[in-house]
């Protein structure tokens, strides 16, 4: 767990390495709430980290998600069995995922295999639809006199929105302003780059998203891959600059026919490579590539997914 200012820390989702996926704990008083919850294999160290803080499973208020994807939110329905006064508060889209999870967990098995879905997720349970909260667009949340505002962000998926804090001046951002890893930070600044993982990546969407976050001058950001990040203006403008490199790569690779994959993986990991270089991070290609390999695939899937929606 690292604590931070402004009753904020991040606890480590145990995802498959420490330092993947971050649950951030959010107190107000005597209250407290998650920024997504992880897989049903996070519970444990959020039952750790409430313990060390003397804060009873009665007082954790709220579950938020940034999004339903698997790593953010399969622990969810775990969760609320264990925190039995909190409430769901999740995008309207990605609501009715979390009430009866059976189309993720079909179409998640169906990639990775039953053995793969329980190692990496544990049970995924449904959620009683009267704890859901459902958002919208400017939806704001008094969480015991600390408001937290909801906007919608589609970019990486359409049911994602990021939550401002007004008392840290900061923004949750999911997935939404990319992937920051702590190995990858040189001298306290941190290295940033987009996921576009599948299916629903957009990348003018992403970049109007992001420009959406960076317009209200946040004094940081909180990622769930991972954690607290600063310097923000010129992440963003790295961000962006990133976000138009992956589509640069994808259409470049468009015409590779059965090699388009291959392609993609090579361009991304080789440019991902040359940023890390000009960041001045002294990590081997190896040991960057053994903190990307996963990311790195996900994202050349979302963009075979994304040229094939264009091209149709």
């Amino acid at each position: 767990m690292i604590d931070y200012e402004h009753d904020i820390s991040a606890i480590d989702a145990d995802l498959i390495r420490h330092g993947m996926a971050a649950i951030h704990l959010v107190r107000a008083g005597d209250q407290a709430a998650l920024v997504d919850c992880g897989t049903g294999h996070s519970l444990r160290n959020v039952q750790a980290a409430l313990a060390q803080k003397g804060i009873a499973p009665e007082a954790l208020r709220y579950i938020i998600l940034t999004h339903v994807h698997l790593d953010h939110a399969s622990g969810a329905g775990a969760a609320m069995r264990a925190f039995p006064n909190a409430q769901l508060v999740v995008h309207p889209r990605g609501a009715r995922h979390m009430i009866d999870p059976s189309k993720l967990i079909a179409g998640a098995t169906a990639v990775y295999g039953e053995q793969a879905m329980a190692e990496m997720y544990g049970d995924i349970l449904p959620v009683d639809a009267a704890r859901v909260i459902e958002t919208h667009d400017g939806f704001v949340l008094d969480f015991n006199g600390r408001p937290l505002e909801f906007v919608d962000t589609p970019g990486h998926a359409k049911h994602h929105h990021c939550i401002w804090d007004v008392q840290s001046k900061s923004w949750f951002t999911g997935d939404t302003f990319g992937l920051a890893y702590p190995e990858c930070t040189v001298d306290g600044r941190a290295f940033v780059f987009p996921t576009t993982s599948p299916v629903q990546f957009d990348p003018v969407a992403m970049r109007a998203s992001v420009e959406r976050l960076l317009s209200r001058q946040p004094e940081a950001m909180f990622l769930t891959h991972y954690g607290k990040v600063s310097g923000v203006p010129v992440l963003g403008r790295a961000l962006l600059s990133r976000i138009d490199a992956h589509v640069a790569i994808a259409k470049a690779a468009a015409t590779a026919g059965d090699g388009r994959k291959q392609a993609l993986l090579a361009a991304l990991t080789a440019y991902l490579i040359d940023e890390l270089r000009a960041h001045g991070s002294r990590l081997t290609h190896e040991q960057a590539v053994d903190v990307w390999g996963l990311d790195i695939e996900l994202n050349a899937q979302g963009l075979e997914v994304w040229l094939d929606g264009a091209a149709a």
